[in-house]
This record gives structure tokens, C-alpha cells and sequence, in this order.
């Protein structure tokens, strides 16, 4: 526990307890990840506002919004690896942000959520400054003064390593962030992947990855080669010869170092949330990066035996719980923050 539980204030670690426990029948890593993945939500979600930022020259995004009231806090979710604004974890926080009365952004990383056209470029893993121009854009253009961000998974990484390269000079509006199943080590994660008890996730994600590979080359034939996708028989591979090709990384070891947000967790200096499950089957965190986690006052790092990956299904509570214990931590969390600000921590 932070030495300032020992303050006048209640500390974040008091108000958000690591009291996960498993659905019944659900316990175990791939149990709780794939019924997470299969479990369907119901949106309380109005129509989205569409909106079309410019990240850097040919790159665009697509970002769904819903505004209720301005002054009140505006929530951005990242999503996690070949996802979308439309994934199922994405839909359920925003909900529940919904019902707090805030506001909600949606991004779509570039090039996902059937967005290719709008970036001439991939995606990937380390891609927080996507996150940080669309921070700045909305607060300078839609004068938000209240703004927390929240990632899964890849969106995760992005969020946490957004919120540590600003270190202290995070702009001023944005008052926390919180990360569920973050990917904060990319290469011991692209290594638990590969092993052959994970081989059933690799499969899945080099299939989409290599679809949306073949897409982007056939929008952008003379930019893309597919024919690299014959050398790509893992994520490692495809990080290889064909997210460090084309991204400007040295080689897939060279991208996972610079774009692991591990490097930068102890500098993170506003209220943040980690969730990460030691069961989550594809997805490690270094003993560095949880030593980091723990030892930053400023972040509340809820590690749990068990959740899975993006998953974390309880018994509901009452009838307007889904049992979805990490979205609901979230969600309390970032409320708290707007309830009683930074002097909390």
C-alpha cells in the first residue's frame, strides 16, 4: 500500500480494492478470456457523432463520439490489437460511462475499424502519440475541461506509454488514465504467445493481421509488398518483416524496446489505473514493469491471480451488473478522480 494512505486524503489503493473473484465455472485464464471475448453487451449507447481527425500528413482516424454535457468529464477508449471503436470491451465501458452522465470518444487505432483508406501507413503497438494528438485536438477545438483516457490490451500499452512520455507535463485537462490487460512488455509477451499451450490466440491474430496486411498492400500496391506475408509464421515474425519494415524500427526486438510503455511507467504523474491478471495467457508483464507499477504513488496497480485477458467476469451484483469487474473498477475509479480531483493522491 502507498505511505499516503497515512494523509488526510483516502488513497486510491483504499478505493479501489483488488477484490476480484471468478465467475463460477469460469476460472482460468483461457476460460474467462474466451467467454469475455463471446459474452455480448448490451449498449445504452445513443447514434455516434463520426468524427475524422488528422494525425500526421495521409494519416487520419476515425473517432465515434457521444456528447451529454461539456464541463463534464470526457472519457477516450483505446482498443486492443486488430479491434475496433465497436469491440465488445470498448462498448461496455462506454456504456457505463454513459450512465455516469460523461461524455465518450471511441478512437479507432489508424487503419482499424474498416479505416484503412484514411492512413497510408500500419498500426502499432507504440503508437501513443495517435493518442496525445487527438488529446490536444479536442481540447484545443472542442474546449473540453475534463478528459480521462482508457485502453485494453494494445490500446492499453498506447494509453499508459501516452501518459508517461508526458511525464509531469501532461496538459492540464486530463486528469487520469486507466489501462486493463496493458501489453507494457511486447517481447515476452510475443514469446508466451508463440508457445504451443497459446498457439489457438497467434492463429488468430496472424490471421486478421495478415487480411488487413493484404488489404492496406491493395490500397497502397506500391507501398506494401504481401508477398513478405510467405516469411510470417508468428507475431514475432510479422513484427519482423513487416511492422519494422514499414514503421522504421531496426528489427522486431528494436520496435518491442521502443514501443513497450515499460520504459516509462515510473514516470507516470496523474492518477492511473492498472489491471492485469497473472492468468492472462498471452499478455506477461515483466517483474520490472509490475516493480515500477507498484512503486509509482500516482498509478493503483490491481493484480489479480486470475481474469484472463481483457475478460475479469464476476457473479453480477444485481440486475444491472453484467459482471464485468474490471470495466465496472474502471469506471469507479475515473469517478472518483473527477469526485475528489488529484489532491486525492
Amino acid at each position: 500500500m502507498s505511505s499516503k494512505e497515512n494523509t488526510p486524503h483516502l488513497s486510491s489503493q483504499t478505493r479501489s480494492a483488488n477484490d476480484f473473484v471468478p465467475r463460477r465455472f469460469l476460472r482460468g485464464g483461457h476460460v474467462q478470456t474466451i467467454a469475455g471475448n463471446f459474452m455480448k453487451r448490451l449498449s445504452s449507447l445513443p447514434a455516434a457523432e463520426k468524427r475524422i481527425f488528422w494525425i500526421e500528413k495521409d494519416v487520419q482516424i476515425l473517432c465515434h463520439c457521444h456528447w451529454q454535457r461539456q464541463q463534464r468529464l470526457t472519457l477516450m477508449i483505446v482498443h486492443g490489437l486488430e479491434g475496433s471503436s465497436n469491440s465488445q470491451y470498448v462498448i461496455g465501458t462506454s456504456s457505463r460511462a454513459w450512465a455516469q452522465g460523461w461524455n465518450v470518444v471511441r478512437m479507432n487505432v489508424r487503419g482499424c475499424g474498416g479505416t484503412d483508406h484514411l492512413s497510408s501507413t500500419l498500426y502499432h503497438s507504440g503508437l501513443s502519440q495517435d493518442v496525445e494528438k487527438l488529446v490536444a485536438d479536442m481540447i484545443a477545438n472542442d474546449g473540453l475541461q475534463r478528459v480521462a483516457l482508457a485502453g485494453f490490451s494494445m490500446g492499453g500499452n498506447q494509453v499508459l506509454r501516452a501518459v508517461g512520455l508526458w511525464g509531469a507535463n501532461a496538459p492540464r485537462e486530463l486528469i487520469a488514465a486507466a489501462a486493463v490487460s496493458p501489453s507494457c512488455d511486447l517481447a515476452i509477451s510475443a514469446d508466451r504467445i508463440h508457445a504451443a499451450a497459446y498457439s489457438l490466440y497467434e492463429r488468430w491474430f496472424l490471421t486478421s493481421l495478415r487480411k488487413s496486411f493484404r488489404r492496406k498492400s491493395d490500397l497502397w500496391p506500391e507501398q506494401f509488398d504481401s508477398a513478405l506475408l510467405n516469411n510470417v509464421h508468428s507475431i514475432r515474425d510479422f513484427d519482423e518483416h513487416v511492422t519494422a519494415r514499414y514503421m522504421g524500427f531496426n528489427g522486431a526486438e528494436d520496435y518491442y524496446d521502443k514501443a513497450s510503455s515499460s520504459r516509462v511507467l515510473d514516470r507516470i504523474a496523474i492518477p492511473t489505473l492498472v489491471i492485469h491478471s497473472e492468468d492472462d495467457p498471452f499478455v506477461v508483464m515483466s517483474a520490472e514493469s509490475r516493480r515500477k507499477l507498484a512503486e509509482n504513488p500516482n498509478v493503483t496497480f490491481l493484480h489479480t491471480k486470475y481474469g484472463g485477458h481483457c475478460a475479469f467476469i464476476t457473479t453480477p451484483t444485481d440486475g444491472s451488473d453484467d459482471g464485468r469487474w474490471a470495466e465496472r473498477k474502471l469506471i469507479e475509479f475515473l469517478a472518483q478522480v473527477e469526485k475528489f480531483g488529484s489532491t486525492a493522491w
